[in-house]
Parts: C-alpha cells; sequence; structure tokens
C-alpha cells in the first residue's frame, strides 16, 4: 500500500484531494444550507462547452470552464429573477442548454469528443501545477470572502431562503460555487463536483448542527474520503474520482441507516465513520500485493493492443510485456488507470503507436516518474489522411515531421485528417517491427540473436499474409469492392488492396465522432446510389446505429471488422496478423454479397 505513496501522480493527487477537502468545508457546507446543491451539478456541467472551445481552439481547459461556470451562473441569475420561473427550473434550464450546447461544439464543431469524455470524469491521475493553483486559489477564496460576509449567508439561511443571484451577497456565494466546481474538474469531472464537494458536507450535517463544527467535520471526513478513495483506487484500479464518488455515497449511505436504525450518532460520530473508513483502508491495504517479474526479461509497457502484440512477436521470451489497452478497449478514449502508471514505472521502454492515438502515453511516463525511453511506432510512417467528400483519400509518401506524426497538429484524435491506424498496411507493420527490433536490442543487448531471428520470422509472416489478403480481394470485381464502416479507420486497408470506401457511420478518424441526422440520411442516399452491399460495424462499437443504416438501406451488417482494438486475447482476431486476416475475409464476403469466401492463415 506504501508503494503508491512514492509515485508522483499519486503525491500530487492527495495534494489536491487535501486542497478540494478545505473548499468542501468552507463552501461546500453553504452549498448544502442555502440548496445550492443542484445548482454546484448544473455548473459542472455547465463547463463543457468552455471545455470543448478550450480544447478546440488550444487554450486552458480551466480558463474554458471558468468562463462557461460563471455564464451559466449570470444565465440562471436572469432566468430566476423572473416571477414565472423558479430557481430549480432555471436551473434546469442553464444545464440543459449549456450541455446540448457543448456536445454539438464537440461533435460538429472540433470534433473533439474524445478529450472532453476525459474532462467530464476526471482524472486524478493527471493532476498537474494549473489543477493544483486553481483549487489553491479557490480555498483561499472562499476562506477570505466566507471571513467578510459568511455571516449573511447565515441570515439568509435560517430565512429558509434559498440562494438567488439577484441579491448582492448571494450572488458572491454563487460564484464562489462555480468557481469551486471548475476548481474540482481535474479530480472528479464535471459530472461528480458534487461528491466532493456537496456529499462530505451533506454527511457532516447528519451528527452536528453548529456551523463551525460541521465546516471541522466537512473537511475531515472530505480528507478521508479523498485519501481513503486514492488508495482504493490503486488498489483496486479503478479511476480515483469515481472510487472517491462510490465512497462518500457509501459512507452517507452508512450514517443514514445508522440513524434510521435508531443509534445514536451524537459526539461520537465522526469517530464511528473515522473508523469505518479506517477499516476500509486498512482492507484495502491487502488488496493488491505486486508478485513482480521472478526472471530477469526486460519489462516494457505497450499501450494498445496491436502495438503489445507486435511487441511481444518481436520480444518473445526475451520481454515481459505490460500491455496497457485490453480487447475492446478504445484507444481514443482511455483513461489511464492506477495499476496502469504503476506497471510503466517499471518499464525500459515504453512503445506507444503515436499519430495521435495514444497522445495519454507521454503524459503516463511523466506522471509515473519513469525513465523509460517511449518508442512511437507512428513517427517517420507515410501518412494517409481520411476520406473525403469524393471517398478518396490522400497519402504522403515518406512524411517525417514529428509533430504531424505524433498529432501534436490539430486534434489529438485525428481529426486533422491524419488516419492514426498504420497497422492496416503491411509495409508499415514491417518498418514498425523492425523500429521494436532495435529498441528491444538497445534495452537487452544480451537477447539480440533471438530478437532478430523473432522479427525476421514476423516480417516474413506479414508478407505472406499480405499476399494472401491481397489474393482474396482480387477475387471480387474491382467495381463491387465497395464498403462503409463505423469510422474512417480503414485508409491504409483500402488504399493497399484496391477496395473505395464511400463513407462512414461516424465520419471522423476517432469512434468519438458523432454522426448528425442529415449526415445519416446522406450516407444511406450514397449507399443505394454506389449500390454498397454491407455495412461494416467494429467490434468495439455499439452496431445499433449501423445495423439501423443497413436495414433502411437493404446492405448486410453481418460481417465485423477489427479496427481500433484487437479480438479476445488467445483467438485468432487477438493478433495484429489475425485481425487483418478476418479483416480481409470480412471484406471479401460482404463486398461479394458472400459468394467469395477466403481462408487466411495469419
Amino acid at each position: 500500500m506504501l508503494e503508491a505513496w512514492t509515485l508522483p501522480f499519486f503525491q500530487r493527487g492527495i495534494v489536491e484531494v487535501l486542497l478540494l477537502a478545505g473548499l468542501s468545508g468552507l463552501l461546500g457546507t453553504w452549498i448544502v444550507l442555502r440548496g445550492l446543491s443542484f445548482f454546484a451539478h448544473a455548473a459542472g456541467t455547465a463547463t463543457v462547452p468552455g471545455l470543448v472551445l478550450a480544447d478546440g481552439l488550444a487554450f486552458s481547459p480551466l480558463l474554458g470552464a471558468l468562463g462557461a461556470s460563471l455564464l451559466a451562473a449570470a444565465g440562471l441569475g436572469l432566468l430566476a429573477g423572473r416571477r414565472s420561473v423558479g430557481t430549480d427550473s432555471a436551473t434546469a434550464l442553464v444545464l440543459a442548454g449549456a450541455l446540448a450546447l457543448g456536445v454539438i461544439l464537440a461533435s460538429d464543431v472540433f470534433g473533439s469528443q474524445g478529450s472532453i469524455d476525459r474532462l467530464l470524469f476526471g482524472s486524478l491521475l493527471a493532476i498537474g501545477p494549473p489543477e493544483l493553483a486553481m483549487a489553491a486559489g479557490a480555498l483561499a477564496g472562499a476562506a477570505v470572502v466566507g471571513l467578510m460576509i459568511g455571516g449573511r449567508w447565515l441570515g439568509n439561511g435560517f430565512t429558509g431562503r434559498p440562494a438567488s443571484f439577484g441579491r448582492g451577497y448571494d450572488a458572491a456565494l454563487i460564484v464562489l460555487v462555480a468557481v469551486a466546481v471548475v476548481a474540482a474538474l481535474g479530480a472528479v469531472g464535471a459530472l461528480m463536483t458534487g461528491a466532493i464537494l456537496v456529499v462530505p458536507a451533506a454527511t457532516a450535517r447528519l451528527f452536528t448542527d453548529r456551523l463551525p463544527s460541521w465546516q471541522l467535520a466537512t473537511v475531515a471526513l472530505a480528507a478521508a474520503e479523498g485519501v481513503i478513495g486514492m488508495t482504493l483506487a490503486y488498489q483496486l484500479n479503478v479511476p480515483p474520482g469515481a472510487a472517491i464518488a462510490a465512497l462518500a455515497g457509501a459512507v452517507f449511505a452508512l450514517v443514514v441507516a445508522a440513524r434510521w436504525l435508531g443509534t445514536r450518532i451524537g459526539p461520537r460520530a465522526p469517530l464511528g465513520v473515522a473508523g469505518v473508513l479506517a477499516l476500509v483502508l486498512a482492507l484495502a491495504g491487502c488488496g493488491q500485493g505486486g508478485d513482480g517479474a521472478s526472471d530477469d526479461r526486460v519489462v516494457v509497457s505497450a499501450t494498445t493492443t496491436q502495438v503489445g502484440d507486435l511487441v511481444r512477436q518481436v520480444g518473445g521470451d526475451s520481454v515481459t510485456v505490460n500491455q496497457i489497452l485490453k480487447p475492446n478497449s478504445e484507444a481514443h478514449d482511455y483513461e489511464p488507470r492506477p495499476a496502469d502508471v504503476a506497471e510503466v514505472a517499471d518499464a525500459k521502454v515504453v512503445f506507444a503507436s503515436g499519430l495521435g492515438l495514444d497522445e495519454w502515453a507521454g503524459k503516463l511516463v511523466e506522471e509515473s516518474g519513469s525513465k523509460a525511453t517511449v518508442v512511437d511506432l507512428g513517427r517517420d510512417l507515410p501518412v494517409t489522411h481520411a476520406s473525403g467528400e469524393d471517398g478518396h483519400s490522400h497519402g504522403e509518401e515518406g512524411h517525417s515531421d514529428e509533430k504531424a506524426a505524433s498529432g501534436e497538429e490539430g486534434d489529438s484524435h485525428g481529426d486533422s485528417g491524419v488516419d492514426p491506424h498504420w497497422w492496416h498496411d503491411a509495409e508499415n507493420l514491417e518498418a514498425a517491427t523492425t523500429r521494436i527490433e532495435k529498441a528491444l536490442i538497445a534495452a537487452d543487448p544480451a537477447a539480440r540473436k533471438q530478437i532478430e531471428a523473432n522479427a525476421d520470422g514476423y516480417r516474413a509472416r506479414v508478407r505472406k499474409v499480405d499476399a494472401e489478403i491481397r489474393a482474396c480481394l482480387d477475387k471480387v470485381p474491382e467495381k463491387d469492392r465497395v464498403i462503409v464502416t463505423d469510422h474512417d479507420a480503414f485508409v491504409y486497408f483500402t488504399e493497399r488492396y484496391g477496395v473505395r470506401s464511400v463513407g462512414a457511420v461516424f465520419p471522423s478518424t476517432s469512434t468519438q465522432g458523432q454522426a448528425s441526422a442529415g449526415e445519416v440520411a446522406e450516407l444511406e442516399k450514397t449507399i443505394r446510389e454506389e449500390k454498397v452491399k454491407a455495412v461494416f460495424p467494429e467490434s468495439s462499437l455499439n452496431p445499433a446505429l449501423a445495423e439501423q443504416i443497413a436495414g433502411d438501406t437493404g446492405a448486410s451488417s453481418r460481417y465485423t471488422l477489427y479496427g481500433d482494438t484487437l479480438g479476445p486475447s488467445g483467438g485468432p482476431e487477438g493478433s495484429v496478423l489475425g485481425a487483418a486476416a478476418a479483416n480481409a475475409e470480412a471484406v471479401a464476403a460482404g463486398t461479394s454479397g458472400g459468394t467469395v469466401r477466403c481462408s487466411i492463415t495469419s
């Protein structure tokens, strides 16, 4: 259990939750007393448009969130000031409007849904100086303003009147709540701010009725829940924000249940709750024991399923591969878990897919404190762009610009047009194999002969499978080799094997793209005009929309492709070459109406 405390990300996370615990005590109590819990939730959700703008226009997400939250507070004041609109109704209107605007901006304007998903749920694994400064500033502001006008808030609270933006002192409180919500974004995200700002205060109020003791109990409770939640998250390998939220809810339910059963809470209740939390912490300490590798193999990490398979193929028995993503996990919107950070801390080399697909890899290494070498397999590969409106894509042979290859320019998920799914091209697989070979030999020179033999054998297998795929697809007449996929993940595949893609259900190289009603209608029109025989769902995506489009147009949706992730481990589709073979067999069968069947040996 103490191992976690040596990791930089864990230490920063603990500092963050302690700052937020102070904020919960100083401000969360006022939120509960003045009936602002619903507004606190709405203010968190209302940050979404600001987060999208910040992500799309490349400025600080905290500034974008703060601006959106303050605008939401102002909108609440304007609406709540009307007699025909109550405070709750005004809050609901602001919440719904802000969320709808954020979704539209994310999907149709900036195509940044993947980044926004992470901001909605937060990540204590990625806390940095800006988040710590924001939390500290919000805490200081709450302390100063509370000392100056807290008496006014208290007096209004005794009247039973809810806080209103229209009253000066209450306006200051509402603005502070908006700022506090933004301060909590990095830790628990826009959708769970109440777990750390409101729930501890609501729990503490059950066993104290004096403001000073209420605030102190809230600070202590929020701090305990934050520290224990972080520890549980590390031991159980779950997202820290969710762990803290679940623990806070469980403690609240425990206290309510105790009161309901007639247990005497009184002044001893904080000790009782603290005892329960200490027991949970002690149990968490037994939850995960590091068994570690018992041999001298080099430990490396791989970000995606494809990269993990390639590294195992080349390294063989000479390496221990910690693969971060599991089958059917999406790289576009993946949020690293505590165990991922711990494993990267032990790695000598970290292999990343690159081209913006797994841009979190560098952050993962940084947060772990690791000195590992990061190998970006997408760097210097020929860059292929996603399909344009004419259904054709465009490649840039020999592209070597590091920023473009790593996805630093434009959107991080390929929305600049670069397709990050390079492994669908056999030449790229050979190039990546060579890069892995060189990196593993540098990490373990004693295993050179084994690594070189593995790499030579794998490159030969790649060429064999490539030839079989080409022979299989050549059996389908060129005019029939027309496909529609779930999203633009197969440009390398279609260009290499003479297949024409005329559209995608989600028109983006990221799985986080959203299809509008107009785009769906246009796609269905194209399917009919081009006489497309099959729409291909992807294994890691919900097939409902693809199946609906296929049903509307008379196309088949029987054949599944492996785009962003491989199939289950142990199965033929659990390897890069096995998935490539399965994709080719599916395309051949789907585009031929089931008349062409291939059996490709991978």
